[in-house]
């Protein structure tokens, strides 16, 4: 009985050295596997808009699974203050999804619909953003950003260019938010302040606004 105390005390001595090394490597565990999470969801995700036409096809089972993919993806958010992430946030962005039926101009007929690739150009350093369409009819619409939170800006519409060449000032009326909800090297979730969401990828990381 009397060897077992040293015994005892050298093994909660060594408990204590090797507690640290156990916890960090736990940590990085449990880290690589939310990361490991997080790209499968965002390959699901992607896989799931193929096909979608940007939502403009999309059954209300398809939304719903969107949805439920991208609040996923959400919480798995590497870059939970975007607008200190200017690296990230700044480019020109593709747009592959959104429930914005004005966007999507689902009320018109296909053919009266945009129909090549819709991109958004962000620029944190002059506050601008910048949405045009592309072939048919390559509209514009200019705005300047107010940062209201590390991950909310208000969206206040300042020309909006129709056919490429007829410039119409926007009434100060034409605003909103917009809140980014996931962000990381290619793919950004955006929430509107009418419950439209928007899954954009990279097009162009250098891409600037004057």
């Amino acid at each position: 009985m009397a060897l077992a105390r040293p015994h005892h005390r050298i093994t909660t001595a060594t408990r204590m050295r090797v507690s640290p090394k156990a916890g960090i490597f736990s940590f990085l565990t449990q880290r690589s596997n939310k990361v490991e999470q997080r790209l499968a969801i965002k390959e699901e995700l992607l896989e799931r808009l193929e096909g979608l036409n940007r939502g403009a096809s999309a059954s209300t089972d398809d939304k719903a699974e969107v949805e439920r993919l991208a609040k996923s993806l959400e919480q798995l958010n590497p870059t939970p203050q975007p607008l200190k992430a200017p690296e990230l946030l700044n480019g020109k962005w593709r747009l592959l999804y959104t429930t914005s039926t004005a966007i999507l101009a689902t009320s018109r007929p296909p053919p009266l619909r945009p129909q090549g690739p819709i991109f958004q150009t962000i620029d944190t350093e002059t506050l601008k953003a910048r949405n045009n369409e592309t072939w048919p009819f390559f509209n514009q619409v200019s705005a300047d950003l107010i940062p209201l939170s590390p991950k909310k800006v208000a969206v206040q519409f300042r020309t909006f260019k129709l056919l490429g060449v007829i410039s119409i000032a926007a009434p100060p009326s034409a605003k909103g938010e917009l809140t980014v909800t996931y962000l990381d090297e290619d793919l950004r979730i955006s929430r509107g302040d009418r419950g439209n969401l928007f899954v954009l990828d990279m097009a162009d990381r250098s891409a600037r606004l004057d």
